[in-house]
């Protein structure tokens, strides 16, 4: 299968170098190649050039993006999306003036949605995911990474599992499991929580490897939640069984979770509401991803991650949606990008790179996609004509994407 794509105003996302992440100034860089035309075969970049130079190329289908630009998939390294109805109740809560915190003593929050979830069967769920997985494929995203931790049992966290297990085999999208336990305690374990921690490491970390179910751990390691002792057992215990971390860390206080994922060898840290100078030491020199979402920050009216000292620290930071019922209710990842640059001052090229090249490395998958390399998986989207690269994320409510391509396909045939 070869598609060729002509008439591109701007071909964004160009990595021609190798690297796998970008950190510091080089966020900054973004490759481009104007008046160009592309072609993808068997699903992988094959070529791009200027339209100058095409000549004759054959090609099963062709495409004329009519001026307007390509962009690399966004990659979504944080999500939530296997969950059961909605939580606009606490949306009210929240307008009425209680606190993330206040919700979750009362019964809220993630308990919720564990009992909502525990109530729903597996193909109701699934149903369910599907449509929200195909709501942000139809918003750009390419990959993403779902988690579990709304079962908090071991069977409702094996149900979550599978679910994704099914996503992953039914659609276009690169699609990464992260096995989340200790995203709670569970109502049945209140006031028992290393009772629940053992639970976690002994009965349900073991089912979740023997099906091969989860590709990374992760645990919420923050003030109300779990303790960095706590969170280096699971780790520790999930590293025995092939699972690499990644963590929850100082969205609630500084936590010490940063510390304890970078000394667990954590693939990412995500949120970093709280961050200081600390942590951001901590991160330099590491191969740890310091994973942004500020599509949560937005939504629960805190404080925004200090992006701006972590880049211009020499960091690289990735941009994620959290698309989850309480916290992050969206998937729009353009939205996200946008969001990065009006309230943690990063440039629109910055956010790009964010929201691909490294949203890809924080899921392990940046040799193969978060960019128009040659040879990687062709995952991209065109966008109507539009003046500039900026406009993309100035203009953050303008329908502007057009086309969606998965593996070299149009990405809305599933």
């Amino acid at each position: 299968m070869r598609l060729l794509v002509k008439n591109i105003a701007r071909i964004v996302g160009i990595e021609s170098t190798g690297r796998l992440r970008c950190c510091g100034a080089d966020m900054n860089k973004l490759g481009t190649l104007d008046d160009a035309w592309l072609l993808a075969e068997d699903g992988r970049f094959a070529a791009f050039g200027r339209m100058d130079s095409l000549g004759d190329i054959a090609a099963d289908e062709v495409v004329d993006a009519a001026g307007g630009m390509l962009f690399p998939s966004f990659c979504d390294s944080h999500t939530h999306l296997v969950y059961a109805g909605s939580r606009e109740r606490e949306f009210l809560d929240k307008i009425n003036g209680l606190s993330y915190e206040e919700i979750a003593r009362r019964g809220g929050g993630i308990l919720n949605s564990a009992d909502r979830l525990h109530e729903t069967p597996e193909d109701e769920l699934y149903a369910q995911a599907m449509e929200r997985v195909r709501e942000i494929a139809a918003m750009g995203t390419g990959c993403v990474e779902i988690k579990s931790g709304y079962g908090l049992s071991t069977g409702d966290e094996l149900k979550m599992l599978r679910v994704i297990r099914r996503i992953r085999e039914s659609v276009p999208l690169e699609v990464r499991a992260t096995f989340l336990g200790a995203h709670a305690v569970a109502r049945a374990y209140r006031g028992r929580q290393g009772e629940y921690v053992d639970l976690v490491c002994n009965e349900m970390l073991p089912a979740v490897a023997a099906e091969g179910l989860a590709d990374f751990v992760d645990v919420f390691c923050d003030e109300g939640f779990f303790t960095v002792e706590e969170t280096a057992r699971i780790l520790k215990a999930a590293r025995k069984l092939g699972l690499r971390a990644k963590i929850h860390a100082n969205e609630l206080a500084v936590s010490g979770g940063v510390q304890v994922g970078v000394a667990c060898d954590a693939l990412s840290v995500d949120h970093l509401e709280r961050m200081g100078r600390e942590e951001i030491e901590t991160l330099r020199g590491t191969a740890t991803m310091p994973t942004l979402l500020p599509g949560a920050a937005f939504f629960l009216g805190m404080s925004y991650p200090p992006a701006r000292a972590m880049i211009d620290a020499g960091l690289g930071v990735a941009l994620a949606s959290d698309y989850n019922p309480g916290s992050s209710p969206s998937g729009n990842m353009r939205m996200v990008c946008s969001l990065a640059s009006i309230r943690m001052k990063m440039t629109p090229a910055e956010a790009v790179n964010a929201a691909t090249l490294n949203g890809a490395y924080a899921m392990g998958l940046s040799r193969d996609y978060g960019s128009v390399t040659l040879g990687k998986v062709a995952n991209f989207f065109i966008t109507k004509p539009m003046p500039s690269v900026e406009f993309f994320s100035y203009a953050y409510t303008t329908p502007l994407i057009r086309h969606v391509f998965l593996k070299g396909g149009l990405g809305n045939r599933f």
